[in-house]
């Protein structure tokens, strides 16, 4: 229970971007087309990747669950915040931000996780190509998808059960557009050191080690490449992982951007804006990166867009 001179939360005032009120218009305009060639773009690789054979490989099954991701999401704070744009101030039920910031949680650490295993996928197609097949079966491939997204959601839920038995006393408005991690834990008065605690140490788990994993990795796949004699060779090898390391770069240059920064109250004034670094150029980085760096999908592409052409002919 609250004290007798606090007010027991039961309401969250998301203040949105009221310095941007001027531009507000031309935000929701950029942000509602950026939204929508999200949507496009991550669809059109689950189906590209759901329906065409020769895309039904460890690393496309990987990219197709990076794009559920992507799109679950954005589809969670986006339009949300488009609503919060028209009328300048948004308003969720306490559980309501919650549980916003649970399906957050979930819907983002995944992301580290599967880039994790894609980077372990590149490992071994460079690195052992000959053992590839029998290595990263298809098999092996479900497991690591089902772990991650199970050990994701055990984080998740464990760290949300804490969350809830957190007491939200006095204010009730965050300056942000969605309920994220930081900005929510400004308004509890309880509880918090434990939870503050067990982010950092999911953060660890869940972010620095799939990072660390990644680098190992790539150290791994760069002095195998250096040891192919021919440019050619180098090239090839090289192109094979170009992708997925611009999206390594991509996700974590904004996660660091955002998250590793100095928390006083400028630093989180400006991280509000930085979040749209994370929450959309980089969903919407992703399709572009893979569709036009990487010539399976778009031979897939193709493959769609003459089988419509076909059959628009036969009418």
């Amino acid at each position: 229970m609250c004290e007798e001179n606090q007010t027991q939360v039961t309401q969250i005032h998301i203040l949105g971007f009221q310095s941007l009120s001027k531009y507000k218009t031309l935000l929701f305009l950029l942000l509602t087309l950026s939204y929508i060639c999200i949507l496009v773009g991550n669809l059109l690789i689950i189906f590209l990747v759901t329906t065409i054979d020769h895309l039904k490989i460890p690393m496309f099954l990987f990219l197709k669950h990076l794009s559920i991701a992507d799109v679950l999401l954005t589809t969670s704070v986006i339009p949300m915040m488009l609503d919060i744009m028209l009328v300048e101030e948004g308003i969720l039920s306490l559980w309501g931000c919650v549980m916003q910031l649970y399906v957050f949680g979930i819907f983002g650490f995944i992301q580290c996780l599967l880039i994790a295993i894609m980077s372990y996928d590149r490992y071994l197609a460079i690195c052992h190509p000959l053992h590839y097949s029998s290595l990263m079966s298809p098999d092996l491939c479900l497991r690591l998808v089902i772990g991650s997204w199970l050990v994701d959601s055990v984080e998740t839920s464990s760290e949300l059960i804490i969350v809830i038995q957190c007491k939200f006393c006095g204010l009730n408005h965050i300056n942000h557009f969605f309920c994220d991690f930081g900005p929510v834990m400004e308004l509890a008065t309880s509880g918090t050191y434990i939870l503050i605690i067990q982010d950092y140490t999911f953060a660890i788990l869940g972010i620095f080690f799939p990072f660390a994993f990644i680098i190992i990795s790539y150290f791994c796949i760069f002095l195998a490449i250096l040891k192919i004699s021919s440019t050619n060779g180098r090239r090839k090898a090289f192109s094979t992982c170009s992708s997925h390391l611009t999206t390594v770069c991509a996700y974590y240059g904004t996660l660091i951007a955002v998250y590793m920064t100095p928390s006083d109250e400028s630093s989180s004034n400006i991280n509000k804006y930085r979040s749209l670094l994370y929450l959309v150029v980089t969903p919407l980085m992703n399709p572009i990166i893979y569709s036009l760096r990487n010539n399976e999908i778009k031979r897939a592409i193709q493959k769609i867009r003459s089988q419509i052409f076909t059959n628009g002919c036969r009418r």
